[in-house]
């Protein structure tokens, strides 16, 4: 990758380091937030599926055996699966975590209506599943849950804490019962539990079937001569995009407030995707119009036809604000995509979905 970052130095000596786990490490945001809390001093044990490849791509680089804390590396990987409780609970005693990150889902909107019973499992479930492992054991520590603003879908805009669910995918479903179950251990065991309700977030790590990535990288592609069109589906649908290093600044802020609490974060703006696609390719001074195809399949059964956040609490309460905005994050992943196949030579194929 194009992105480059090291883990800061370990903490002051003396300092006792606080331990996270963060569960779906290898995918965006996990990724970051295994960055930030590096620099931070953490020590961090990242949960991740046992697989017959490795998908670990977009940690390699913070992954240093060198960096230690007490004899062990900063980063550490345990094999795990949101399915398997026992699993969880034991590596959670084990390791005795002052936070827990769930960030680990099927996490693709389109791919839900084709799964929807695993979907629903790791997604929705998996949620009850750690955080009965963290109750089971009495560990005492903050625990944050990613929930989405697909839990909103047919909801009017603006959406905010308040807002009513109408979630329109089985993705959506899964988080909206990953959200109340998460409440429900904070009001009936006194967790400290937040849902951080994030609406859209991307980046340069963001997986190739993403509506984003998918589109910036085309661009790249089809000005490197290497692709002639690209083929979508709705072009209407109306998104608050953010830049995903700005949102687990966010995550973390959530986890040292004094209060436990539900917060969203967004950027207070309304892009289609024509927009996107706009931004994307006039880096590239090409006209998209000339280069996109509609392709039914794209579609989902159910849309969702606009999503636009109010992060007016998170402001006011953990002092965060977005940095970076749409036209400005879709220059960003474009240049990644455009240095990535000068580098290469060749496209970069990356089938993560996560």
């Amino acid at each position: 990758m194009t992105e480059t970052s090291a883990p800061a130095a370990p903490a002051t000596t003396g300092v006792t380091t606080k331990k996270a786990v963060i569960t779906g490490i290898t995918g965006q945001d996990g990724s970051y937030l295994a960055e930030l809390l590096l620099s931070k001093g953490y020590e961090v044990h990242g949960f991740v599926r046992r697989a017959s490849t490795f998908n670990t791509g977009r940690i390699d680089h913070i992954y240093d055996p060198e960096a230690t804390h007490d004899g062990s590396p900063r980063l550490q990987l345990h094999f795990a699966d949101l399915a398997d409780g026992s699993r969880l609970a034991t590596l959670l005693a084990e390791i005795q975590p002052d936070e827990v990150y769930n960030l680990a889902a099927q996490s693709h909107v389109r791919v839900s209506f084709d799964e929807p019973e695993y979907t629903g499992d790791t997604t929705g479930i998996g949620t009850v599943r750690l955080l009965e492992a963290i109750r089971q054991i009495g560990l005492h520590c903050r625990f944050y849950q990613a929930s989405s603003s697909e839990m909103f879908g047919a909801t009017p805009p603006p959406q905010n804490e308040e807002t009513p669910f109408y979630p329109r995918s089985p993705y959506g479903v899964a988080k909206v019962y990953s959200y109340w179950i998460t409440r429900n251990y904070r009001e009936a065991y006194g967790m400290f539990a937040v849902n951080g309700i994030l609406f859209n977030h991307e980046s340069p790590r963001r997986g190739g079937t993403f509506v984003t990535r998918k589109i910036t990288r085309a661009a790249a592609r089809i000005a490197a001569g290497q692709q002639d069109f690209l083929y979508m589906g709705n072009l209407d649908a109306v998104r608050d995009w953010g830049y995903a290093p700005d949102y687990v600044e966010g995550m973390w802020r959530m986890l040292q407030a004094e209060e436990p609490t539900d917060f969203v974060l967004a950027t207070n703006t309304a892009y289609t995707v024509k927009d996107f696609l706009q931004f994307s390719f006039e880096r590239l001074d090409l006209d998209w119009e000339k280069y996109v195809k509609f392709d039914e399949r794209y579609l989902r059964p159910t849309e969702v036809d606009a999503l636009i956040g109010d992060y007016a609490k998170a402001e006011s309460v953990l002092g965060w604000t977005p940095k970076v905005l749409p036209p400005r994050l879709a220059q960003i992943m474009v240049d990644s995509d455009v240095a990535e196949l000068e580098a290469s030579g060749k496209p970069y194929i990356d089938t993560a979905e996560v």
